[in-house]
């Protein structure tokens, strides 16, 4: 009750925004956790641009998940925090497609983003209708 009580005070686009996230939700359950006794962490040099800096320092990151054997090696920054957070990041990302599959985060969002990408086609589909019908009924009516 509380809850319709403060839609009233909402502006019209501000509810249907509201309920629209209500409808979609993204199961968070099934993600694993990455315990730091699983994981094997090393810190090698960096290759790429960024010259006698990246070629000296170890700042690019290699996880390996020990259960599964999932490597992953990240250098997308030159800094050694930022790149750890990466690639547990991105180590997370991959054992969630792994374990979960069609159920993982990726691929709940990709469905979403399907689900969406289709509605609006059927509304530019049914606008377009509405627009053909229109033109014909001011054409019978120049007509007359």
């Amino acid at each position: 009750m509380a809850l319709i009580n403060k839609l009233f005070f909402l502006k019209p686009n501000t509810v249907s925004i509201f309920f629209k996230r209500l409808k979609v939700r993204i199961d968070y359950s099934r993600v694993p956790d990455l315990k730091d006794e699983e994981l094997e962490e090393k810190f090698v040099r960096g290759s790429g641009p960024g010259g006698q800096k990246i070629n000296k320092t170890a700042s690019a990151v290699c996880l390996k998940h020990l259960p599964t054997g999932i490597v992953i090696k990240c250098h997308q920054s030159r800094s050694l925090v930022e790149n750890r957070k990466t690639a547990r990041t991105l180590l997370l990302n991959k054992l969630d497609n792994l374990l979960n599959g069609e159920h993982s985060v990726e691929n709940q969002k990709k469905s979403i983003e399907a689900k969406k990408h289709l509605e609006r086609i059927r509304r530019r589909n049914k606008l377009r209708e509405i627009k053909e019908e229109w033109k014909k009924h001011q054409q019978d009516n120049q007509e007359l």
